[in-house]
């Protein structure tokens, strides 16, 4: 490092999970006042109050503010010159630390508060949980713009959202390891029983029963069927009342503070890379080479090679993502390393922008009390659109920070982009990913496919027909298979007419 007392280092965290049966259940913000405060009780002197330039707060979407980082900031005491507030994306938390890392090296900033806290289990019991909140306010400020999915087109086949999305990569990636339909459905079951089980073991998980496989893969009336092959325990759980809080600053303020160096964690090597934006436009629905750059990019800086993590945190909205990340990273399937740190979206609970806040926090906890610990936290936005990585552990990185190619790799993996999609399809056409979408009775409505004509180019278009036959067609593989299509300008959508298939 050219400053060695400019390295950034996370002195102080905190994390709270407010129970289902509390009586007066608190807001968003007021989560974030008391997580903030016992961030700042964990860093060990009040005095770090005076040190806080800055403030980055995740994006809330269960309830909206005027000025929260603002609120905040007055109710615990600091002034920050800068407060930032930003839009919605699972990357988010690790972005910030990231972005914190890299101000906090340069000398731009001295400390930085991040923070970010949900309450949609309450606010959505409205009819029968009395509250008394701050009324709802348009934010002033936003660093960007909220994400509305992806584009017209493929908003209008309601890849917008993410249980359709996500399971249409699932489908791609069954059909990639040659497993069947039933061995799929097993082996995803079984990486998501790792994480309930880590789940029921953290104190602070919004769900803690240790699920088997066979309890997150079968539907029932608890477990429904969202997106085929999904049920409910396989897709993140938003409705949660939960909020984290991090603090950075860097080795010279700790020092003149006396902050006891044994609390003392350094991001010891990151990266932020993006996929292509438009799914239909990506060479392939079930890689991502931003992550497999990005795990690339963050280990060297940390000056590690992949077997000596010792834990991850991958984040988990749904099993696609999962396998996506352990493929990419170059995790093997019988690797005996835990997933998550947490317990996972699902399990834990995915507080919405916000779940990888929580695994930040778990895995300087996890630091503390063994310092030999190397951990990689990967957290994911949109639908599979960005990656962030972040490795903690009690040694710097031995690479400046900004000092790697992530700008050329990025443009790499932009290059790649595919033409446009074809709107109108008329012609033959193959399957590369598809889901089914359930209606409330667990029975199939339609297929959502994703695929390529004779000439190549990529289409979507839905699978109509009859309940039985829809039925029949969930037990087959679909990937690979060719279906005549054509545009309905009735409906305007492309479609696929199946009246009877073996």
């Amino acid at each position: 490092m050219t400053n060695k007392k400019s390295i950034p280092i996370i002195i102080g965290v905190a994390q709270y999970t407010q129970p289902k049966e509390t009586a007066q259940a608190v807001d968003p913000l007021s989560l974030m006042v008391k997580t903030g405060q016992m961030a700042l009780n964990d860093v060990g002197t009040y005095d770090i109050k005076e040190f806080i330039d800055t403030i980055y707060m995740i994006n809330i979407f269960s309830w909206s503010y005027e000025d929260a980082p603002g609120e905040l900031s007055k109710i615990l005491g600091i002034k920050p010159v800068q407060k930032v507030y930003l839009p919605d994306g699972g990357n988010t938390p690790q972005t910030m630390v990231n972005r914190a890392a890299k101000e906090i090296s340069s000398g731009k900033k001295r400390v930085i508060l991040i923070t970010g806290g949900e309450a949609h289990y309450t606010a959505s019991r409205t009819s029968i949980t009395p509250r008394n909140w701050p009324k709802r306010n348009k934010p002033l400020y936003m660093e960007g713009k909220r994400w509305n999915g992806i584009n017209k087109f493929e908003n209008h086949y309601k890849l917008i959202f993410p249980s359709c999305s996500y399971a249409i990569f699932e489908t791609a990636i069954r059909a990639a390891s040659g497993r069947s339909l039933e061995e799929h459905k097993r082996y995803i079951g079984e990486v998501f029983e790792r994480f309930a089980k880590i789940a029921s073991k953290n104190p602070n998980s919004w769900t803690k029963k240790a699920y088997t496989a066979e309890e997150i893969t079968t539907a029932t009336p608890e477990n429904r069927n969202i997106n085929y092959p999904y049920t409910k325990r396989m897709c993140s759980n938003m409705f949660v009342d939960q909020s984290a809080t991090l603090i950075m600053t860097n080795e010279k303020i700790a020092e003149k503070l006396k902050i006891d160096k044994k609390r003392w964690i350094y991001l010891m090597g990151c990266a932020d890379l993006k996929n292509i934006h438009e799914i239909t436009r990506r060479p392939q629905l079930h890689d991502s080479p931003a992550a497999r750059e990005g795990s690339r990019l963050a280990l060297e800086q940390a000056g590690l090679r992949l077997e000596n993590i010792d834990k991850f945190d991958l984040y988990s909205c749904f099993p696609s993502i999962v396998e996506i990340m352990m493929k990419e990273i170059g995790i093997p399937e019988n690797d005996t390393r835990d997933l998550t740190v947490t317990g996972g979206n699902p399990f834990f609970g995915g507080p919405w922008s916000n779940y990888t806040m929580h695994a930040i926090v778990t895995t300087i906890n996890l630091i503390r009390k063994n310092p030999s610990l190397k951990v990689m936290v990967v957290a994911n936005g949109g639908y599979n659109n960005k990656q962030s990585f972040g490795i903690y552990g009690t040694d710097p990185p031995v690479k400046l920070w900004g000092d790697n190619d992530e700008a050329k790799v990025q443009q790499s993996i932009l290059a790649q982009i595919l033409p446009e999609p074809v709107e109108e399809a008329n012609g033959q056409l193959s399957i590369e990913g598809y889901t089914f979408a359930y209606d409330r009775k667990g029975n199939p409505r339609r297929g959502i496919v994703i695929g390529h004509l004779e000439d190549g180019r990529r289409t979507l278009a839905y699978i109509e027909a009859k309940t039985e036959v829809l039925l029949n067609l969930e037990q087959q593989e679909l990937v690979g298979q060719t279906f005549p299509v054509h545009f309905d300008s009735n409906d305007n959508f492309n479609v696929i007419s199946i009246n009877d298939h073996n």
